[in-house]
């Protein structure tokens, strides 16, 4: 068996950057379009860019657009269902993290995630956000590469080896 490489916080980041393009952003474009433009008030965030942009930032931040929770949570949980999706059918990899070869796996075992440490991790990223990014930027730190939602979920974030070598 092959010495485990643990993938560090770039290489996680790139993964985490192309989820937001190809999982998140089509789901809220969706999300947007069913809540009938009531998810956000769209045309306040762009007044707010143009004021920003015209170097009147206290404008900019003085009102925020209004957001509607019910539109926010539809949005939240179908990014963690379509997430898991890919979680199960790719062997703990999500289309960006495919893309880098890396994915999630057990810590412990270094096998598949079940549903459970899928749910507990991705709560974790409300956790590790919430803790100023801490949970993140632990990842640059640990010699295991495990962020804050991997040590509640139990999980560790691996080159796939298996695709490299193909």
């Amino acid at each position: 068996m092959n010495e485990v490489r643990y993938a560090g916080f770039w290489i996680r980041f790139v993964a985490s950057f192309l989820d937001t393009l190809f999982l998140a952003l089509p789901v809220a474009i969706v999300i947007y379009f069913l809540s009938d433009g009531n998810w956000f008030d769209f045309s306040q965030y762009q007044q707010n860019i143009a004021y920003a942009m015209s170097g009147n930032a206290n404008k900019a931040l003085s009102s925020q657009p209004q957001m509607s929770m019910k539109w926010e949570l539809l949005f939240e949980a179908a990014v963690l269902i379509v997430t898991m999706v890919f979680w199960r059918r790719w062997r703990g990899a999500t289309p960006g993290k495919k893309f880098v070869h890396i994915k999630i796996v057990d810590a412990i075992t270094l096998q598949d995630i079940d549903n459970k440490q899928a749910i507990t991790r991705s709560i974790g990223y409300i956790v590790s956000t919430l803790a100023l990014m801490i949970g993140f930027l632990m990842v640059a730190f640990r010699a295991d590469k495990r962020g804050l939602h991997d040590l509640l979920a139990g999980t560790v974030v691996i080159y796939d080896e298996e695709l490299i070598e193909s």
